[in-house]
């Protein structure tokens, strides 16, 4: 990870050993952290660190070269951060402002890893690439206004260019120039300074609260500004404390420096082949640490795209203290739940033989990408027993060998939200839960992780929400006015034998109710962004138009339809998310771009089959093989 920073590629025949990967990161990482006890763990959870725990990326069964490189990044980011950052003076000198304390903290992470970077060329190559794949994520390549700009990320980036002299990837857009006159005119003899100060995180903050206050953010420092003034007079009245923090920071520096020199000698065993390290707990965090985890290597939420998005199309929400995410098992007891999923099965029995054509057909389609390739008639590689033939009608011919190409395959994960309105009763939500079952068993013979959630609201009319507008008096448009429930029925990570169940919910009495689509869609939407397979799919199961009675009643009539139609267009242009719909009975198209119609569940095991297959296939557009689509149903 650090040293060199060779970006090894895996071998692209079958899945590889993964195990020395992460056996070799972990002992870099805590190598760089200068701590031994460090925790690493590799899981698709969103990464992060807390404390002296961190997790990473799992690594994919045939991880790429940038794969490799953006996950060593990530540990080198949060190695850099347990070595060289301190959480108590952080968070001394942190502006209370959130504007001021966003720029801040990313600031603090440039530092930290500019450190690494200067001592450690590999360090650096490393989180280059993870930046590059930060800024791809977060779509800043989009952006080219100033206002849709993060002033936090481009000043980390203006920071980071100073201190290392390297600078922001491609993936970064415009970012950085949008912001860069006003910053350097602001700021910029604190941006010169800073190189002077880089190893003193006391002295560096106090140049950051400054640049602060030039960039018109004095407001959104706090009293702390006042005790930093105060603190830096009494250490220029103070001498002998201030050579006192001088040594004190010259010995941090010099622990600082330890753990580089460590962590170059620990490469070079590495780049020698020497794979051994200590074992890492393969167990995942406690929620505790989750709770108060942060991710170095990561921007915060609100620098997406989808910032503001409700306010951006003239979208309220009266109140969100009603609304709930919840589990399956939080709704139902076990009991029910396998009475109701033994009341699904038996409406399975007929479909078993569909879910063996289905996944042959999807597996070609999702796995193409694994077809081994190979080039012949090489010097060296593999003996090509095809040509051997040619040994033996002539002696003299030369062996003939082949070279397998790299090929990448690229990770998926799939969400399946479902539609658990009141107009979905009966054989309609039955279909539905036919689907994300027989969906959910393929995709996971095709080593496709699946996320299965449902939306509908906790009560009709309105519930609590509609009360609660009621007391205040009733204000004029207050926007969705209902209770969301938003269920998870399997989570990506959790397998199909454990979540099969949970499936049964959707036929219990009593829990279809209305259905907000659009926030439904952000939600999921939002679930998929955080993950980290390359490719995310988001299918939803609907039967059509979102209908919540309270709402409409107080608002115009295609309220809830306008605010489902500006999320589909924003999802469909703007995110990395690919959106498809499954309409079940009536034709979806006038909503998705990319949408199926099933008339019965029967379909699925016939041409039904191709146009599911059509759907997940990389590049090629949907198509609507649905029969007597009609428009969407309403209650």
């Amino acid at each position: 990870m650090a040293g060199r920073g060779d970006n090894s590629k895996a071998k692209a025949g079958g899945g590889v050993d993964t195990e020395p990967l992460r056996r070799a990161i972990t002992g870099c990482v805590r190598s760089i952290a200068g701590d031994p006890q460090v925790e690493v763990a590799f899981a698709n959870d969103r990464p992060g660190i807390a404390g002296e725990r961190i997790r990473l990326p799992d690594i994919s069964k045939r991880p790429t070269a940038h794969e490799l490189a953006v996950t060593r990044g990530l540990g080198d980011s949060m190695a850099l951060r347990i070595a060289c950052h301190d959480q108590k003076v952080h968070a001394s000198m942190a502006p209370q402002g959130a504007d001021a304390r966003a720029i801040f903290d990313a600031v603090e992470q440039a530092r930290v890893e500019s450190l690494g970077s200067l001592r450690m060329p590999g360090v650096a190559s490393n989180i280059q690439s993870m930046n590059t794949e930060k800024y791809a994520k977060a779509n800043f390549s989009t952006i080219s206004r100033q206002e849709d700009a993060p002033i936090g990320e481009a000043v980390a980036m203006l920071v980071r260019e100073k201190l290392t002299g390297q600078k922001a990837p491609e993936s970064a857009g415009k970012v950085l120039d949008l912001w860069r006159p006003f910053i350097e005119d602001k700021a910029g003899a604190d941006l010169d300074n800073l190189a002077t100060v880089i190893e003193d995180q006391q002295a560096f903050s106090r140049v950051i609260r400054h640049m602060l206050s030039a960039m018109e953010m004095a407001e959104d420092m706090g009293d702390d500004q006042e005790q930093s003034e105060d603190e830096q007079s009494t250490d220029e009245e103070q001498p002998r404390s201030g050579e006192q923090d001088q040594e004190s920071s010259e010995d941090e520096a010099g622990q600082d420096s330890a753990p580089a020199e460590e962590s170059e000698a620990s490469q070079e065993q590495l780049d020698d082949g020497e794979m051994d390290g200590a074992e890492i707990s393969e167990e995942e965090m406690s929620d505790e640490g989750d709770d108060d985890s942060e991710t170095p290597g990561e921007m915060r939420r609100p620098a997406t795209p989808f910032d503001d998005f409700n306010e951006k199309v003239d979208y309220k929400i009266f109140t969100q203290e009603f609304d709930e995410e919840i589990t399956a098992e939080e709704l139902c007891d076990e009991a029910e739940l396998d009475r109701l999923r033994a009341f699904l099965d038996k409406q399975l029995a007929h479909l078993q033989g569909a879910v063996g054509r289905l996944a042959n057909r999807l597996q070609r389609r999702l796995m193409a990408q694994q077809n081994r390739s190979w080039d012949f008639d090489q010097e060296e590689g593999i003996l090509d027993a095809a040509r051997l033939v040619r040994i033996v009608t002539n002696p003299a011919h030369a062996l003939s060998y082949k070279i397998e190409r790299d090929t990448q395959f690229r990770d998926t994960v799939v969400t399946l939200l479902i539609d658990n309105s009141g107009s979905m009763r009966g054989r309609p939500i039955s279909i539905a839960a036919i689907c994300a079952d027989i969906l959910a068993r393929t995709l996971e013979r095709c080593a496709v992780k699946t996320e299965i959630l449902g939306f509908t609201t906790r009560a009709w009319k309105g519930g609590q929400s509609r009360e609660a507008w009621l007391q205040a008096g009733r204000p004029a448009k207050p926007g969705r006015l209902n209770d969301l429930r938003h269920i998870v029925y399997k989570q990506a990570d959790a397998p199909w034998r454990r979540a099969r169940k949970n499936l049964g919910l959707m036929m219990r009495e009593g829990l279809l109710k209305e259905n907000i689509d659009g926030e439904a869609l952000l939600w999921a939407h939002d679930r998929l962004v955080a993950r980290n397979e390359d490719r995310r799919i988001l299918m939803v199961i609907s039967d059509g138009a979102p209908v919540d009675d309270s709402t409409l009643s107080v608002n115009s009539g295609n309220y809830l339809e306008r605010h489902l139609r500006a999320v589909i267009k924003h999802i469909e242009t703007k995110s990395p998310v690919e959106l498809i719909a499954i309409g079940i009975g009536h034709d979806v198209t006038r909503y998705y771009r990319r949408a199926v119609t099933i008339m019965d569940a029967e379909q699925l095991g016939g041409t039904i089959i191709d146009s599911l297959a059509a759907l997940f296939e990389e590049g090629g557009g949907g198509r609507n093989a649905g029969r007597g689509g009609g428009s969407p149903r309403r209650r």
